[in-house]
């Protein structure tokens, strides 16, 4: 066999062209920059971006700024912000309920594809989504390129009882329920230790990266109760322990206290909503280093929406007046204790792209707005378990936002996102989307 071997002379130009393929580094000049880690506004920084990353951050603004650098002087710049609890396929409305018997996943991943990009432009460059079979699917869509929307980590079907507030077929009639036969594992409901198990490994079969309890009634299910407990601790405890097994972190829905204290003491991750969260249940959360998502924005809502007649069912509407009243509360509560508090919403139940109202909600209930901030950043990062985000950072995702003045002095102005970079690409900047 005959070797060709090429002069050094023409490999030259090839190691050339490669390195002057490199991408271009985008500067942002921002006028002040939040640190994360310390909670601290801080003043001008230039912040370089290249190939999806940060590559360094630097105090200071240039007196000549480089060609094509984004001027974000009259801004605070800060680590997207991630939710931590949405439900990007739908949106509550009047006719919800019955749309689950009309319309088709197809329908629902149509509308979750504006319901991304609304979500992304408010600011949350990620998002966890705890439950709805279209997640996975669009989570990878926007992966691709295909959609534009925050990065999801998606927990497909959420994991119920019998009856529970993530039985499909709750508020079936007897004909439907007959035809359909009772769910199992599959469809994620499980009756047993060993059910528990069968139900987190069909999560990880069809590609979840979360997995989602429902260990107390909930607020919106077709069913009476919003806070009865639906697992008991050996459940919940093979849940979690087969997460492990595939590198899953566990967040439990939860209203009522005694389902909630069992979920924290199987060992979740975290507690979503916590409406009835007692002094005990802190208190084995703390020692435990469980974390707290209130949702305090879904609270709001539906104890608003539960005013007016025809909204919900009427077997719902005195839970949502009831439970949904007191989420902010329990916060202001859970903070003055020293629990642990990360950012989410619950979004779905109210109107996508308005998540950053979280933020002032959270204020009102006595977190400085730094922390509030942190909840959604550097916390909401612990909480996922990941390292690459939530800090602006070199190394760090170039995840990065903008809003008009301080929102350490003014927490309001997180409603007036400016500028969105995800992953290095930016979808909105001042003036309108690049």
């Amino acid at each position: 066999m005959r070797v060709l071997l090429l002069p050094l002379a023409l490999l030259a130009p090839v190691t050339t062209l490669a390195q002057s393929a490199a991408p271009p580094a985008t500067e942002l000049h921002c006028g002040q920059l939040f640190d994360a880690r310390s909670g601290r506004m801080l003043g001008p920084h230039t912040v370089q971006v290249r190939d999806g990353r940060i590559e360094a951050v630097s105090t200071g603004i240039p007196a000549a700024s480089a060609s094509g650098a984004v001027d974000l002087r009259g801004h605070a710049c800060l680590p997207g912000w991630t939710d931590l609890h949405v439900h990007l396929e739908d949106e509550i409305n009047p006719q919800s309920y019955s749309e689950g018997f009309r319309l088709d996943p197809v329908d629902y991943a149509f509308r979750s594809v504006g319901y991304a990009e609304k979500t992304l432009l408010a600011g949350f460059t990620s998002v966890r989504d705890l439950g709805g079979e279209v997640a996975p699917h669009l989570r990878d869509a926007i992966a691709q390129g295909r959609v534009k929307g925050p990065r999801i980590f998606a927990a497909g079907r959420s994991i119920a009882t019998t009856g529970g507030h993530a039985d499909p077929t709750n508020g079936w009639n007897r004909l439907l329920s007959d035809l359909h036969g009772p769910p199992g594992p599959t469809e994620g409901v499980v009756n047993s230790v060993d059910d528990a198990r069968q139900a987190v490994r069909q999560r990880y079969k069809e590609g979840s990266d979360v997995i989602k309890i429902t260990a107390t009634g909930g607020v919106l299910s077709y069913a009476k109760s919003g806070d009865a407990p639906q697992f008991t601790v050996d459940e919940v405890k093979a849940i979690v322990d087969t997460a492990k097994d595939y590198g899953y972190r566990v967040a439990a829905h939860a209203h009522g206290e005694e389902g909630m204290y069992r979920a924290v003491a199987g060992g979740v991750t975290s507690i979503e909503h916590g409406t009835y969260m007692s002094d005990r249940v802190m208190k084995l959360m703390k020692e435990k280093g469980t974390w707290y998502v209130p949702t305090i924005y879904a609270g709001r809502f539906v104890a608003e929406k539960a005013k007016e007649p025809g909204y919900f069912p009427e077997v719902v509407r005195p839970k949502a007046a009831r439970i949904g009243a007191l989420i902010q509360d329990t916060a202001a509560r859970a903070y003055r204790s020293g629990v642990k508090i990360a950012f989410g919403t619950d979004m779905g139940v109210g109107p996508h792209g308005d998540n950053a109202r979280e933020f002032i909600y959270m204020v009102e209930a006595g977190m400085p707005a730094a922390q509030a901030l942190q909840a959604a950043t550097v916390r909401a990062a612990e909480v996922l378990g990941v390292d690459d985000q939530g800090v602006i950072e070199a190394g760090k995702r170039a995840d990065i936002v903008a809003v008009p003045g301080d929102p350490l002095a003014d927490i309001g102005v997180v409603m007036d996102v400016d500028f969105v970079m995800k992953d290095g690409v930016v979808y909105k900047a001042p003036g309108g989307a690049p």
